[in-house]
């Protein structure tokens, strides 16, 4: 009996999609790009030189064995020569006849397939790739892939693979690269928006991840990863509203995630949305209430709401619970000072710098108490200390410059109260010192462009309050 091994029927007219398997950071990656003749010709090659399957999709659905072999059944030849010289021999000799042209089209096939197939039995593979992926050998793999690709450099599915195992291997620019070209093949690749914001992601470049995060969240609006990703990238460019919008669905879907609750009610904080900030604080209090950072994060959003004494009690508790937490004691002292109740905030001040003497926030309101009381030898090394920490604080600047001036030593004092105005233009107070350090000093003109500038920032802000008043009309009168 002579059994024949063939294709059924021809490889399926040598079609093949393959899934490579699932993204690591989405759902499952399934590019759909087709496979070249050599591609097809190759996964055969697999089977018979490995004696496996490779896990594929055949057009467009999985398909277990993609390459169904049928014994082809021919007839009982005595003596194989025979059935391909044209001289039947023995008994059957008419029936071997018949059958001579189809054998020899059969013998055919069978060589020219065999042939085919030692020839790429070493060509690269996605089904090499896959194997080396599910051994856990992502550099063999990788290597794979490049060969696959320099095959055929249009195969965008075998360039998403690629940056897979490049992200695996936390090769992100690389994985960029990749995810990229793919990208740019097939701009319908399943999950590759995804897969491409989050390699950005990765590397901090949060700027980058919005866009294809964006699209990500667009194609699949349920998809919460997608969405929290996107709202953690907002957060890492600033952009708190925004932030907010999108932290707000995924902490819907995943309410006991502590962490991004708190980046959540941080971006609310800082997007001035008081209420969504407190409720999330609260929410956090809830679950944790001996949380230091949960009491000083619902304190920073009552004070932002204008209940600075209600804060006031939270940095109070948040100080029990953690009273060696650095910055809790400045931000109690801070909130004292801000209702002038100084001599609460120097105690608080000087208990932070007896956890933290290089905390140059508390240094400088040390400083601005000191010279408050007039007590300008007092003030001084505390405000220079603090700028020599760290030069970017306004209020040393500020007070530094308004001693100076006081002291006749005006040059200095402009130079001070100048960076103060720098670090904050839209406060009115350096720019109303800083005119009377010209006026001292004899620049008049100088000092006159200062006092137009405090008008001005005056007259904005009551402008702001007019507007914020007329929005809430009082209630008709009964």
């Amino acid at each position: 009996m002579l059994y024949i091994l063939l294709p059924s029927p021809m490889f399926r007219s040598l079609q093949l999609l393959f899934r490579p398997r699932a993204g690591e950071y989405s759902d499952p990656l399934t590019p759909t790009r087709g496979f070249s003749l050599a591609s097809s010709v190759s996964l055969f090659a697999d089977y018979l030189t490995f004696g496996r399957s490779p896990s594929v999709t055949l057009f467009g659905h999985p398909h277990p064995t993609p390459l169904e072999f049928a014994f082809t059944k021919i007839a009982p030849i005595t003596h194989l020569e025979s059935a391909f010289t044209g001289k039947p021999r023995g008994e059957g000799g008419k029936m071997l006849t018949k059958l001579l042209p189809k054998a020899r089209m059969v013998f055919l096939v069978t060589a020219a397939l065999l042939w085919v197939s030692s020839a790429f039995a070493q060509s690269p593979s996605p089904s090499e790739a896959i194997s080396f992926e599910q051994q856990g050998k992502l550099d063999d793999a990788i290597r794979v892939w490049q060969r696959v690709i320099e095959q055929n450099p249009r195969d965008a599915g075998a360039l998403a693979s690629l940056g897979v195992d490049f992200s695996k291997e936390q090769k992100y620019p690389e994985a960029v690269s990749a995810y990229r070209k793919a990208l740019a093949l097939d701009p319908q690749l399943p999950g590759i928006q995804l897969n491409l914001g989050l390699a950005e992601f990765k590397q901090g470049h949060f700027e980058a991840a919005i866009g294809p995060l964006s699209t990500a969240s667009a194609v699949q609006p349920d998809n919460m990863q997608a969405r929290a990703l996107l709202g953690l990238s907002y957060y890492g460019t600033k952009r708190f509203r925004e932030a907010s919008k999108h932290l707000e669905l995924a902490a819907k879907a995943d309410p006991g995630n502590l962490q991004l609750r708190q980046v959540l009610a941080q971006s609310c904080l800082w997007a001035k949305r008081f209420d969504c900030a407190l409720e999330e604080f609260r929410q956090i209090a809830q679950r944790d209430p001996n949380s230091a950072a949960a009491h000083v994060l619902t304190g920073e959003a009552l004070d932002g709401m204008g209940r600075t004494p209600e804060a006031i009690g939270e940095f109070q508790e948040a100080v029990k619970a953690a009273p060696r937490e650095p910055n809790v004691h400045f931000g109690l002292g801070y909130l004292h000072w801000k209702l002038k109740q100084y001599d609460e905030a120097e105690i608080e001040f000087k208990g932070e710098l007896a956890v933290d003497p290089d905390n140059a926030q508390a240094l400088a309101y040390l400083g601005d108490i000191e010279m408050k009381k007039n007590d300008a030898n007092g003030a001084i090394p505390l405000l220079k200390k603090s700028l020599q920490l760290h030069e970017d604080i306004r209020i040393a600047h500020l007070d530094l410059g308004a001693i100076l001036t006081e002291q006749g030593q005006y040059p200095a004092a402009i130079a001070a109260l100048r960076r103060a105005v720098e670090l904050d233009p839209e406060q009115p107070d350096a720019h109303y010192r800083l005119g009377r350090a010209y006026q001292a000093s004899g620049n008049q003109a100088a000092a006159q462009k200062e006092f137009a500038k405090v008008r001005e920032l005056h007259d904005k802000a009551e402008e702001d309050v007019a507007r914020k008043m007329s929005a809430a009309p009082p209630p008709l009168q009964q």
